[in-house]
C-alpha cells in the first residue's frame, strides 16, 4: 500500500506521510501502532518503559496472529506488517525523522503537554503532531508548541484494529492542509474520519460519559444492580455491550478523568461524576485490567 496524498505547508513544499512516530506503547498506541504498519507505513512505537513496550509489541503480534488463524492474513502479511514497526524507548529517536507523530499517552493533560514540548523540539518542522486524546482541548495542547497549525486531534476507538471511527479534531490554529492530510491518512488506514471541533469530550466522550455515568448513579442509588442496568440497555437500547460492561472495559479511572474534564470544562452539574465512581477509582477497582470494577475478572 503506498501512503496517502501529500500536504503543502506554508513553504509550498510537498512533503509525503511516510514515517509515523506513535507515543506510548498501551492498548491505544499499540493499536495505533498496528493500523499504521498495516496501511504500509514505517511505524515508530516509543514508550519510556522497556516492559510497556515488549507488552505493546507482544499484543500487536498475538493480534496479527488471530488474523493469521482467521485467514484475514497470511503468514508473509503478518511478517510484513511487523517488520514495518520498530520499537525504541527514547522519544526523540520516534521524533526525529517522523513525517506524523501521534501521541497515545495517558490522559492527563501536564503529560501531554511535556511530550508535545519536547515532540516540537524534536521534529522536524514539517512534521505533524496529533493526540490521541479522549477529552482534553487540542488547542490547548497545540498552544505549548511553536507549531499550532501543525497540531490535531486524532481520537481512535477501541480496540483501534476493530473500530472504523476516528474522531478528527480541529484546534482554534490547525490549518486546512493539515486537517486534509489527516483526514486522507485516516481513510489510509481503513477508518472513517470524523470532523469534530475543539469542545470537551468532543463528541463521542461528550454524549457516552454521561450516560455511563448516569448508569452508575442507577446503582449507587439502588435503583438496579450492575447486571440488570446492563441487562436494559443491551435488550432494551439493543446496545452490544451494557454501559457498566463498557466502563469496566474502558476503565473506570479514564471514565472519571474524562467526567472531570467535562464537568470543569462546561461548568454544568449534570456532569458532575457519580460519587460510586470516585469511590472505585480510590479503591483501585478500574475494571477489567484491575481485574475488578462492576464485575469481577480473571486477571
Amino acid at each position: 500500500m503506498s501512503p496517502p496524498d501529500s500536504w503543502r505547508g506554508k513553504d509550498e513544499k510537498r512533503v509525503e506521510i511516510k514515517r509515523i512516530g506513535v507515543i506510548g506503547a498501551g492498548q491505544m498506541g499499540s493499536g495505533i501502532a498496528q493500523v499504521a504498519a498495516t496501511a504500509g507505513y514505517q511505524v515508530k512505537l516509543m514508550d519510556a518503559s522497556c516492559s510497556q513496550l515488549d507488552k505493546g509489541l507482544a499484543f500487536i503480534a498475538k493480534t496479527l496472529q488471530r488474523n493469521v488463524t482467521k485467514q484475514r492474513i497470511t503468514e508473509e502479511e503478518k511478517s510484513q506488517i511487523l517488520s514495518r514497526i520498530e520499537g525504541i524507548t527514547e522519544l526523540k529517536a520516534a521524533a526525529e525523522d517522523s513525517d506524523l507523530v501521534i501521541e497515545a499517552v495517558v490522559e492527563n493533560m501536564e503529560v501531554k503537554s511535556q511530550v508535545f514540548k519536547q515532540l516540537d523540539e524534536y521534529c522536524p518542522s514539517h512534521t505533524i503532531l496529533a493526540s490521541n486524546t479522549s477529552s482534553l482541548p487540542i488547542t490547548e495542547i497545540a498552544a505549548v508548541t511553536n507549531r499550532p497549525e501543525k497540531v490535531i486531534g486524532m481520537h481512535f476507538m477501541n480496540p483501534v484494529p476493530v473500530m472504523k471511527l476516528v474522531e478528527v479534531i480541529r484546534g482554534l490554529a490547525t490549518s486546512d492542509e493539515v486537517f486534509q492530510t489527516v483526514e486522507a491518512l485516516a481513510i489510509q488506514m481503513g477508518k472513517t474520519p470524523v470532523e469534530v471541533n475543539d469542545f470537551p469530550g468532543f463528541v463521542s466522550n461528550r454524549i457516552l460519559m454521561p450516560m455511563i455515568n448516569e448508569a452508575i448513579y442507577a446503582v449507587y442509588e439502588g435503583v438496579a444492580t450492575p447486571e440488570a442496568v446492563d441487562q436494559v440497555m443491551k435488550l432494551g437500547m439493543n446496545h452490544p455491550m451494557g454501559p457498566l460492561t463498557l466502563a469496566d472495559f474502558i476503565g473506570l479511572d479514564t471514565c472519571l478523568y474524562i467526567m472531570e474534564t467535562l464537568y470543569e470544562g462546561f461548568g454544568d452539574s449534570k456532569y458532575r461524576p457519580c460519587p460510586l465512581l470516585r469511590k472505585y477509582v480510590k479503591a483501585g477497582w478500574l475494571g477489567r485490567k484491575s481485574g475488578r470494577g462492576f464485575y469481577l475478572y480473571h486477571q
